[in-house]
């Protein structure tokens, strides 16, 4: 008789930890800043000034030494509050004429969305903080050997507390926020809310953009 494998709680498979103070903290002790920044019509610019712009980009990606991982998200668009809001509106015209426009206003934007998604397309930088491994003054060439032996390799961590981690991540994001408004793009943090509805969206794929996600749900 085939056995049935244990389900295992989604929480298992997420690396984050908590969403607090308009941060995430992952379950390795890393921390990270999630940056929405604007977009950018590229082709709409001359040669000169997409050259400008990708001059610009190089010299900001150059100007970190550390890594940051930028990623477009999209989204099929959720239109339901814009679909009551017409409802309403209907309910509330007096004119005849004028409620059967939108009527058949609102008829048509629900036919043109059932046959072609209206997809939200946003751009976001996350900014990292880890934890840093470093080997003792002058035992870098034993452990080198040590390691190729397959020996473990001795380490000290570099302690800080989190309000330290916490400050080099914000220079970080600065940094970052101040490189990419030279290229012309605006960058600001994620708080708190914003931070649960990007992952809730993230981690449910399948399912339509979900607006104003409460902690806990």
């Amino acid at each position: 008789m085939e056995q049935k494998q244990p389900t295992l709680p989604t929480q298992q498979f997420i690396e984050i930890e908590t969403i607090e103070n308009d941060l995430v903290k992952l379950k390795n002790g890393g921390l990270r800043r999630i940056l929405l920044v604007s977009g950018l019509n590229f082709d709409l610019k001359s040669e000169e000034e997409q050259g400008v712009i990708i001059y610009s980009f190089q010299g900001f990606l150059n100007s970190l030494d550390f890594s940051v991982q930028i990623f477009v998200h999209s989204r099929k668009l959720n239109i339901e509050g814009y679909l009551s809001m017409l409802e309403e509106r209907e309910g509330q015209e007096a004119n005849s004429l004028l409620r059967n426009q939108i009527f058949e206003y609102k008829e048509f934007i629900k036919s043109f969305v059932s046959q072609n998604a209206i997809m939200n397309k946003n751009f976001f930088v996350s900014v990292p903080y880890d934890s840093v491994q470093l080997s003792p003054a002058g035992k870098n060439v034993t452990n080198t050997i040590r390691g190729l032996l397959g020996q473990k390799q001795t380490t000290v961590s570099e302690t800080k507390t989190e309000e330290e981690s916490i400050e080099q991540l914000d220079q970080r994001v600065d940094q970052v926020i101040s490189g990419l408004n030279q290229v012309g793009l605006r960058a600001v943090p994620l708080n708190n809310d914003e931070l649960i509805e990007l992952f809730y969206n993230m981690y449910n794929p399948e399912t339509t953009e979900k607006k104003n996600v409460k902690i806990g749900e």
